[in-house]
């Protein structure tokens, strides 16, 4: 069947306008450690997926799967000590005070659960989360989405932005080190206080540990854990994202341990499953037990042996394969030579990140910063072209965004690198 037959039928069954990526979409049918296979048999470097973090059917996990759905899968309202491994074993990952865990299957759900476990022990309804923020497509989570850019009848109201900090568009452009960092925590409070305001107890504050939707700025330093500390004084609690930041995407297990601050509460989705639908909340078995008390939540499909099996698996991976240490390595190798590129291709202007996530920021010229969104997607055009598979997004849809599975060797990086450069060559010329 034709690319185009298939995006007529995509449409009819499932809704015209369902995303898809690239302008000549791929329809794949396989996939092998960091490569993708369309129905042609071309095969394409994936430097985007999160979702099998130790690579695309990793033998281990598709053993560990298949045994365990040969032996047992229920709901969550049966003992089962797999599931109880698991949980203990994923708590023993996280800062010590996060002993608990609830199980759900995505991360929109773990951030519902988030949000409820905040509400029930502070007392409080208000949130305050970054201006170009993501987490999540249910109404309740819904509401964090890019705050910044809706209209004011469109906000929530118990909901408050502050702009993401960022070093590269700041808030004032004479202003950087400790003194940016001051403009931005003033920001956060500016929140709080808007919500005090409008007498809303706040219940807490919801961030990507990273900010990884917002484009992968390079924090001013010491914002993450002063922010921390200005929420919990002002009687919230602080939740975690670590939807894309978590399982050694930094090179540390969390990206809170990479942006040092310690949350209250933290969520993981996609990479805990390598594709089979497992997500979580892990908190103190306080905060958990007073949620608990307040709310009977459960999930049919959440906290199943399958998921832990899973789940077991891909840790099992991370760590017999050393992949923490693989991320950090091939991450800053990457990235410097992706630096260098930039002295010749004025449109990259920015190359930043931590370990194997990086984001590159395409624009119009160097001297306004104006964003070129159509160049960054004709660039991930280009490179899907010649086989290579990134995204770009960001809050102007300029960032060109590299994240492949964890198993991306420098090998690999070297292909890219050429196919790249390449790239942004017949883009000059074009």
């Amino acid at each position: 069947m034709t690319t185009s037959a298939l995006m007529d039928r995509r449409d009819h069954l499932l809704g015209a306008g369902a995303p898809i990526f690239y302008e000549r979409p791929v329809n794949i049918v396989r996939g092998e450690g960091v490569w993708l296979y369309d129905d042609g048999g071309r095969r394409y470097l994936d430097m985007y997926n999160n979702v099998p973090c130790v690579g695309h059917c990793h033998p281990h996990v598709v053993e560990t799967m298949h045994n365990q759905s040969q032996t047992l899968n229920v709901h969550s309202r049966y003992l089962n000590e797999g599931v109880l491994d698991y949980a203990e074993r994923l708590a023993d990952l996280h800062a010590d005070h996060l002993t608990s865990v609830v199980f759900t299957c995505t991360g929109t759900e773990a951030n519902e659960v988030a949000l409820g476990i905040a509400r029930a022990v502070t007392g409080g309804q208000g949130f305050i989360c970054s201006d170009a923020a993501y987490h999540g497509n249910s109404a309740e989570v819904g509401k964090f989405t890019r705050v910044g850019q809706l209209a004011g009848e469109d906000k929530a109201k118990e909901i408050r932005a502050f702009p993401f900090p960022q070093s590269y568009r700041p808030l004032q452009e004479s202003v950087s080190g400790a003194a940016l960092t001051e403009l931005y925590l003033a920001e956060v409070e500016s929140a709080i206080d808007s919500l005090h305001a409008d007498s809303i107890p706040l219940a807490g504050m919801l961030v990507c540990s990273i900010f990884a939707n917002e484009g992968l700025p390079a924090i001013p330093d010491g914002f993450m854990p002063r922010a921390a500390e200005i929420v919990r004084a002002a009687g919230g609690l602080v939740i975690a994202d670590e939807v894309q930041a978590g399982f050694c995407r930094t090179g540390r297990w969390w990206g809170y341990e990479a942006t040092e601050f310690a949350p209250d509460i933290v969520t993981m989705g996609k990479p805990m499953g390598n594709g089979m639908p497992v997500a979580a909340a892990a908190a103190s078995s306080e905060l958990v037990d007073e949620f608990r008390r307040n709310k009977r939540y459960f999930n049919t499909f959440a906290a199943s042996p399958l998921q832990a099996a899973a789940g077991m698996a891909v840790i099992d991976v991370i760590e017999d394969e050393e992949l923490a240490s693989n991320v950090d390595q091939v991450g800053v190798y990457l990235r410097g030579e992706l630096r260098k590129l930039q002295a010749n291709c004025e449109q990259l202007a920015d190359v930043r990140g931590r370990g194997m996530f990086i984001g590159m920021e395409w624009v119009q010229d160097r001297a306004s910063k104006r964003p070129d969104a159509e160049g960054a997607t004709a660039v991930v055009n280009r490179l899907r072209d010649r086989g290579f598979l990134i995204g770009s997004s960001g809050p102007m849809s300029n960032i060109l965004k590299i994240r492949p599975p964890l198993v991306f060797k420098r090998k690999h990086a070297d292909q890219f690198l050429t196919a790249f450069e390449d790239s942004i060559r017949e883009g000059v010329i074009a």
